[in-house]
């Protein structure tokens, strides 16, 4: 239950009876047809729910809107409701104040629902794939797909909680140029190995990590050198398909580490195998988005980006003034490109496997092919403009101590996913990822990351919890006081400025998950959790449990249990632990 949700509501329907009993009583004409806001006000002080009813009502019954307003206040009947008073404010809003029934249902619907509270059916079922990390296999993971990781399975948890059937994919790109450079880096390293290191000249644009030297090494030791007699077509073949046979394993044992699994690992080189790239280009040929130049197919991309743009509302004249270009979707030599993969790719997703909506996680420099592929899936009638959802995400900078960090103790590269977890636990890796919105570039601080103080944010959400879990054993253990049910909590008990305000965060959770799953954006969770816990801990500080008469000392335990329950669930979304030691 939202009792946000169901506090906003419920000032319409006092609202809209008030007005009836005005009525009733001659107070004020009848046939007003209202439609008036319901907020939150800006200012704390003036209620906790505001609405402009009065002011709203006020043209169409002939009236000033405080006058109005001021009738609304002396009608409405708040017995058994929510709200302890309403007063009148400004021009003519109504201010309403929450009350003890509500504090009540708050720890009522934490209690019935625990690891389900915030849950929805918002989503009715409907089939999303969200698609991330889709690491080239030619070596390991880096920072970037660290923070990829994250994002995407912190997006997935998020929508299943909201009631949506939820796919997680791992997309490989085992074919094309990137998998023919990998093959021909290895080759490289196979021949020096066996004939030395000036014999053979390594490709100036091959993947020269140290990784490459050991698939080397490995397939030399596993196959000997025979292998350098075979075609070079046939050895490179050969090499790709043992450089795969070994990093895909690492990279599932990597993100297995990270607290990640997929539903499918989908392997581009089954699109092609199927005819599935061939057949969606043939579609995109039959329905006049392709032409040829240069013995090559090419994508009307320019036609198709305008057709989207002019339907999102852009005029002729900014559409006429953009950079647009088509592009290859089949070479002069008969290749497909990636394009061309990607295409088929997300027509099988929309298509072939029924999902309502994709969502992708994708690096910054990968914005330019955002609306391509959107349109170019409009083209064949899968609606890519509204069903494929890019998230975007800027780059990861890594610091130590407030200095940037560049390369890896290991491989002289850029750090990689497992380098980091050697140094720094998942739940803090996790955390830290997430803490900042795709959308703005990421300073992971390798040193604030492993300290274990209230600086560290995942630190001061944990302790929070743990502390919780400690008080809790404390109170049973000394007191004899256990958690009661919410029913049998008095919440009038709960009156101070901390404990008001901790309940307040506590209804906010269900609402902080909404808006987390529209921005596509977890951070908004945890910068949520960081606010809770602060409320917690100020709570904690000023207001005594132990030694309080009792009925105020169970309505206090009762609240550090709810609160301990909201942390353990936001928690299990991002997929951090809430230990109860620390």
């Amino acid at each position: 239950m939202n009792m946000m949700e169901e506090a906003r509501k419920q000032v319409s329907v006092l609202t809209q009876a008030a007005y009836g009993r005005a009525v009733e009583l001659g107070k004020l004409p009848a046939g007003a047809q209202v439609e008036a806001k319901v907020e939150v006000p800006k200012d704390v002080k003036n209620g906790d729910w505001s609405t402009s009813f009065a002011l709203a009502a006020a043209k169409p019954l002939g009236q000033n809107p405080r006058q109005v307003a001021q009738t609304l206040v002396d009608t409405l009947d708040l017995t058994d409701s929510y709200f302890s008073k309403v007063e009148v404010a400004g021009p003519g809003f109504l201010n309403f104040t929450l009350g003890d029934k509500w504090f009540g249902e708050v720890l009522s619907a934490i209690e019935r629902e625990d690891a389900a509270y915030g849950q929805s059916d918002e989503g009715k079922g409907q089939k999303v794939m969200v698609e991330f990390v889709s690491a080239n296999p030619t070596g390991p993971m880096h920072m970037g797909n660290a923070r990829g990781g994250v994002l995407g399975d912190a997006i997935a948890a998020i929508l299943e909680r909201l009631g949506y059937d939820v796919w997680r994919e791992f997309y490989v790109n085992d074919a094309g140029n990137q998998i023919h450079k990998f093959a021909v880096s290895i080759d490289a390293r196979y021949h020096q190995l066996i004939l030395g290191e000036d014999a053979v000249e390594f490709p100036e644009d091959g993947y020269k990590g140290e990784d490459i030297v050991e698939l080397a090494k490995g397939f030399r030791g596993e196959y000997g050198d025979g292998w350098l007699d075979k075609p070079e077509e046939e050895r490179q073949e050969a090499l790709a398909a043992y450089g795969l046979k070994v990093n895909l394993p690492k990279m599932k044992e990597d993100l297995g580490r990270y607290h990640i699994a997929y539903d499918e690992w989908f392997l581009e080189s089954t699109l092609h195998a199927s005819g599935a790239v061939a057949q969606t280009v043939k579609e995109l040929e039959d329905k006049g988005w392709t032409y040829e130049k240069d013995g090559a197919l090419w994508l009307n991309t320019t036609a198709l980006l305008k057709e989207k743009y002019l339907r999102e509302g852009k005029s002729q004249e900014q559409v006429d003034k953009l950079d647009l270009k088509d592009d290859v979707l089949r070479r002069a030599n008969g290749f497909y490109t990636y394009f061309a993969a990607d295409i088929a790719y997300h027509k099988n997703k929309l298509l072939d496997r029924g999902f309502d909506t994709a969502i992708n996680v994708w690096g910054a420099d990968h914005h330019g092919h955002v609306a391509r592929l959107q349109a170019a899936l409009d083209g064949l009638g899968l609606d890519g403009s509204h069903r494929l959802v890019i998230v975007l995400m800027q780059l990861v900078n890594l610091l130590q101590d407030g200095k940037p960090v560049r390369m890896s103790k290991r491989s002289g590269k850029a750090i990689a996913l497992h380098d980091l977890l050697d140094e720094v636990n998942v739940d803090a890796a996790r955390f830290f990822f997430n803490n900042t919105k795709p959308t703005s570039p990421l300073d992971f601080d390798l040193g604030l990351a492993v300290r274990q103080d209230s600086e560290n944010p995942v630190y001061y959400v944990q302790y929070a919890h743990a502390r919780i879990c400690s008080l809790m054993a404390k109170m049973a253990a000394e007191e004899g006081l256990t958690i009661p049910a919410a029913a049998q909590v008095d919440p009038s008990k709960l009156q101070s400025a901390e404990e008001v305000a901790l309940i307040k965060t506590l209804a906010r959770f269900p609402d902080e998950i909404r808006v987390a799953a529209r921005n596509y954006d977890p951070s908004q969770l945890n910068h949520y959790l960081i606010a809770l816990a602060g409320d917690f801990h100020r709570f904690y500080n000023a207001q005594r449990i132990k030694g309080e008469a009792e009925d105020v000392a169970l309505a206090r335990l009762k609240l550090a249990d709810a609160t301990r329950s909201v942390i353990a669930n936001g928690m299990s979304l991002l997929g951090v632990a809430a230990p109860e030691k620390m």
